[in-house]
């Protein structure tokens, strides 16, 4: 692999208020950039901005709605004013819609891809026409996810937007590669976050939700414990660091991810059938091994029967 010349000095975040976008922000602050820490939620923006000048670092926090083309052009603008031309922009803003296909509404696809897919769109194309009027080396980041080439049960809108930001960012690389602006994908499998905490299940029993979520938090607390933070954040964070130093196309993130990728191009058939058989008692049972295993200790609590969707607590 060969190296860029990209130095980050000044680098935009979206959906960096927690999680894999906070992640992002703490790690390119960390290496010397001026971070815009971009977030739906003003206050969790300037949370993670407060906590990047805690540590010595230089940062600032807006309010973005991904959602809002008119939004992005003036943040866009904002950030040229007050900062000048980003060399890196990193489209992390995301949501999660679940159920099966039968069930979401047409306002349910509006809704998963306005945020995954149009948000990212909207990113790139602010963004990188500053960068091309600039005439000087940047980078674009998009967070897809392994989603993107594994197919899922009752996550088909989730996976398809997730697959369209990973095929535009490789048609953007053949746009944008000759102007100097590289654009990578970043594909992680589960990685430990909020983004199941706030997704929208279609179709599924409420209380069976609220047993999922709190599997699904107890795993996440387990995990966080352990010292070598098998589902951090911060993989995602490095991956992201990684592929602007080596101008990366796709970086899949932990094994499961790996898996697919590879399993995509070698034995697609298989890896369309690797999550065929899931069902919700089987994610459950799988969701319990995975606690028990990380915390020996835990107990199961009473009554516990089904969860509603998949542990899905990765971008």
């Amino acid at each position: 692999m060969k190296r860029t010349n990209i130095h980050p000095e000044l680098v935009v975040v979206t959906g960096a208020g927690s999680g894999i976008g906070r992640a992002i922000a703490l790690r390119f602050a960390a290496a010397g950039a001026h971070v815009v820490v971009s977030d739906l939620n003003r206050d969790s923006a300037a949370a993670t901005e407060a906590m990047i000048h805690a540590r010595g670092r230089r940062a600032c926090a807006a309010r973005l709605d991904v959602t809002d083309p008119s939004a992005w052009e003036a943040f866009a603008r904002d950030v040229l004013a007050d900062h000048g031309v980003p060399d890196v922009l990193v489209n992390n803003a995301g949501m999660l819609v679940s159920g099966a296909f039968v069930d979401l509404t047409p306002a349910d696809w509006d809704r998963q891809l306005s945020v995954n897919l149009l948000g990212v769109v909207h990113g790139c194309r602010v963004f990188g026409q500053q960068m091309i009027d600039n005439g000087k080396r940047g980078h674009i980041v998009n967070i897809a996810s392994a989603a993107a080439f594994t197919p899922t049960p009752v996550m088909s809108a989730y996976s398809v937007s997730k697959a369209g930001v990973k095929m535009l960012t490789e048609c953007l690389r053949l746009e944008f590669g000759p102007k100097g602006i590289g654009v990578s994908a970043i594909c992680p499998g589960v990685i430990n976050t909020n983004i199941g905490e706030h997704a929208v299940t279609v179709g599924v029993d409420e209380e069976l939700v609220a047993r999922g979520k709190e599997l699904t938090r107890r795993v996440q607390d387990a995990a966080a414990k352990l010292p070598f933070s098998p589902l951090s954040p911060d993989l995602v964070a490095r991956a992201a660091q990684r592929a602007v130093r080596y101008d990366l196309a796709v970086v899949p993130v932990r094994a499961e991810a790996w898996l697919g990728y590879f399993l995509l191009r070698i034995a697609p058939g298989v890896n369309r059938r690797i999550a065929q058989p899931l069902d919700v008692e089987r994610i459950e049972r799988v969701g319990r091994r995975v606690l028990r295993l990380i915390d020996p200790t835990s107990s199961e609590p009473a009554g516990a029967q089904a969860i509603s969707a998949p542990i899905e607590v990765s971008r």
